[in-house]
């Protein structure tokens, strides 16, 4: 008797079941690779386009319209998905995890944010939301000095 992740594999019936969920998990990077590669190439793409229209601009305008335009996108797809749920996990994955993940991460920020503050968890969102803004200037602090110093 083979057990792997919990699971007893008494006969050769048993391998074809493991087979195919991890083929099925499989699937689900697939999605998320894919849509991530769409929403990356999309970011870029709104950065050249915004380089080009703001050319002499100190304001990150590129930055700022792939996290407004992301905050749209997801916003958009969580209702699109919940109103047809039958559409299932995987476009969930391609376009919410995916797409929106590799457009920007801030996109997946605002959800979280929106749904802990729906959820009445105001001292979780504050938490979340100041830790997140502050640590993440700090880590950027110190990888520069790292980067500084040691390369």
């Amino acid at each position: 008797m083979l057990i792997i992740n919990n699971l007893y594999l008494k006969t050769p019936s048993s391998l074809l079941v493991l087979y195919g969920s991890m083929m099925k998990d499989m699937s689900y990077f697939l999605y998320v690779f894919v849509g991530g590669g769409l929403g990356s190439m999309a970011r870029y793409a709104l950065g050249l386009f915004a380089k080009h229209c703001f050319k002499s601009a100190l304001y990150p305008w590129g930055t700022f319209m792939a996290n407004v335009l992301g905050c749209l996108l997801i916003g958009f797809l969580v209702a699109l998905l919940g109103k047809y749920g039958k559409l299932g996990s995987s476009w969930y994955l391609l376009g919410v995890t995916g797409f929106c993940g590799g457009f920007t991460t801030f996109s997946s920020f605002a959800l979280e944010n929106q749904n802990l503050w729906k959820s009445g968890a105001y001292f979780t969102f504050l938490l979340y939301t100041g830790a997140s803004f502050l640590l993440g200037l700090l880590a950027i602090g110190i990888g520069l000095s790292i980067a500084k110093h040691y390369f």
